[in-house]
């Protein structure tokens, strides 16, 4: 897969044979997605970790792994005792895509030096510098645009952005 920007577009060329040259987010990111949309069916009820195992078919260990990281975000709460367990502290809508993302992988960057300037020996005289900047902003805002209430009743989503045009050439 080869992508690059021009023109305010984002053009990718895939390659089917090339399936590992792809962006994806982890697969704890993903099951954390997974978790918190079983918790956004009920947003206010304290859900128990086996519970959460058994309703997303996730292994109790990766279950109680993912609660404890998104707890210390702020993005849940944790309740201790016979009738403890977790629940959201804010509302579905109010929960995007990229709160998730960064409580599971940090900020978000496409490169080291879009990430943090000076973490490159090559920044002085890169070229690429500002358009990896430029995607990696791009990517953030529509990952901001989409909440865990999206996530969680997908036939649902609105468009909140500005499109973001793309080019697909397959060969």
């Amino acid at each position: 897969m080869t992508a690059f920007a021009g023109n305010g577009t984002i053009s990718v060329l895939f390659r089917p044979d090339d399936v590992s040259a792809m962006l994806r987010v982890s697969k704890l990111t993903d099951y954390a997605t997974v978790v918190l949309a079983a918790m956004a069916e009920a947003p206010a009820h304290l859900h128990a970790a086996s519970g959460l195992a058994e309703r997303t078919r996730l292994e109790l260990p990766t279950v109680s792994k993912l609660l404890k990281q998104l707890a210390a975000a702020g993005l849940i709460e944790s309740r201790r005792g016979v009738n403890g367990g977790y629940r959201l502290l804010r509302a579905p809508v109010a929960i995007t895509v990229l709160e998730i993302y960064e409580a599971m992988e940090g900020k978000l960057a496409m490169t080291d030096c879009a990430e943090q300037p000076g973490a490159c020996q090559r920044e002085s005289h890169c070229q690429v510098q500002q358009q990896w900047r430029r995607i990696s902003s791009v990517i953030a805002r529509a990952m901001a645009d989409m909440t865990l209430a999206d996530l969680h009743h997908p036939q649902a989503v609105p468009m909140r952005g500005k499109p973001v045009p793309v080019k697909v050439a397959l060969g």
